[in-house]
């Protein structure tokens, strides 16, 4: 949830950062942008910092710098300090997903994984929603700045509290007891030993699986950017919403997402346990959300009504996010141990998505007007889905 408070708080910034600084809206892009560069571009590095020391040190460290870096934003006095302190934020942020599904690999049951991932991701929409309405109040009492500073602490908070608390097996945990142990490694295997072969990443890189995967991420990427670096300011300068109204109704998008992030993961589980089929459980579901917010998209972009285009917003974001709890399972089905390196991959494929995003806004906008972004991004959908049918998550990249 933090994760993305940190990365969102910028896009509900967005019209006072460039009324006090100037920026053109191009401007705006490579500062948001490069956030999306360092994130996408440290993906690989982060998900391998998890698998080689463990996710209760490395989430610690890395949550840690960004929440430093999320503060830092207060401090930046131009176009170009603030786009370099956005990247190092991102360098910071690219490794969370990746070591946070690493920490779930030897918890989380493989019955489980949809739904815990779809936990995971909807604490993320959640932050992302609450966050513009949030923003706006501190901005309008505090400043912009304050706002920055303020989300920066939290993240301190949850590093110190996740060292204390988490440990990387069960194993480990004082508040694991016998049977929970048993059932756990019962179901995963013992844990490998500290000493282990490092990551294979020839493997990993050589396989058509994960890069099917990747490649489905990184249109998932690009709608996810839209929705959350510029959907405000479509409501604003396309829609016609005031300050205020801008910051509750681009949260509903968001709030629609916590649901379908929510459901995907459970339904995909429930699904795999009843039939035994965990292909056509990720399949399906995945496929149905790409297929639901290309649908959604359309009339969201093409009604005249700016209620009905949240509206039809909302539907499109849920469907969108139907497919994250899947997607995120699948490292886990296929990757095991190295599912953080696994992730790591299709994650930075997706980020790169998302970097592009802001550039390409920016262009399609001046040439097309506000709607063509969306429409890209209910093409890419479609695209997602084709990809995502081929993807059989019951089949390890890995011998035992």
């Amino acid at each position: 949830m933090i994760t993305y408070m940190d990365r969102v708080v910028i896009s509900a910034a967005v019209p006072t950062i460039q009324k006090e600084y100037g920026f053109s809206l191009v401007t705006m892009g490579y500062i948001i942008s490069s956030f999306r560069w360092g994130y996408a571009l440290f993906q690989i590095p982060g998900g391998w910092f998890g698998d080689k020391i463990g996710p209760r040190r490395a989430l610690t460290l890395i949550v840690g710098w960004w929440s430093i870096f999320t503060s830092l934003t207060a401090v930046a006095w131009s176009s170009v300090s603030m786009i370099v302190i956005r990247f190092l934020f991102g360098m910071g942020e690219a490794g969370a997903f990746p070591i946070a599904t690493r920490s779930l690999s030897r918890w989380i049951l493989p019955a489980e994984r949809g739904f815990a991932q779809g936990i995971t991701h909807a604490g993320s929409r959640l932050g992302a929603a609450m966050t513009p309405t949030l923003v706006v109040l501190v901005i309008a009492n505090y400043g912009w700045r304050t706002a920055f500073v303020g989300f920066g602490m939290l993240g301190v908070i949850w590093a110190v509290v996740w060292y204390w608390y988490y440990r990387n097996t069960p194993a480990e945990h004082s508040s694991v007891g016998e049977e929970e142990l048993r059932l756990i490694t019962g179901s995963l295997g013992e844990a490998k030993p500290k000493t282990r072969p490092a990551v294979p990443w020839r493997i990993i890189l050589t396989s058509s699986e994960i890069w099917t995967l990747s490649l489905m991420y990184f249109c998932y990427g690009y709608g996810l950017a839209v929705y959350l670096d510029w959907f405000p300011t479509y409501l604003k300068e396309h829609r016609g919403f005031n300050l205020m109204q801008m910051g509750f109704y681009s949260s509903l998008p968001l709030l629609a997402g916590v649901a379908g992030d929510l459901l995907g993961g459970w339904i995909s589980d429930i699904w795999a346990k009843r039939t035994g089929n965990l292909k056509l459980a990720r399949r399906g579901v995945a496929v149905f959300g790409f297929l639901l917010a290309a649908v959604a998209i359309i009339p969201a972009t093409q009604t005249s009504s700016p209620t009905a285009c949240v509206l039809y917003s909302c539907i499109a974001f849920f469907g969108l996010e139907i497919t994250v709890g899947v997607s995120w399972a699948v490292p886990l089905d296929i990757g095991a141990d190295y599912a953080g390196s696994v992730s790591a991959v299709m994650n930075t494929c997706g980020n790169i998505g998302g970097a592009i995003s802001p550039l390409l806004l920016t262009r399609l906008v001046g040439a097309y007007g506000w709607n063509m972004p969306y429409l890209v991004a209910s093409g890419l959908s479609l695209i997602a889905a084709a990809l995502f049918w081929r993807i059989d998550a019951s089949r390890k990249i890995f011998a035992e």
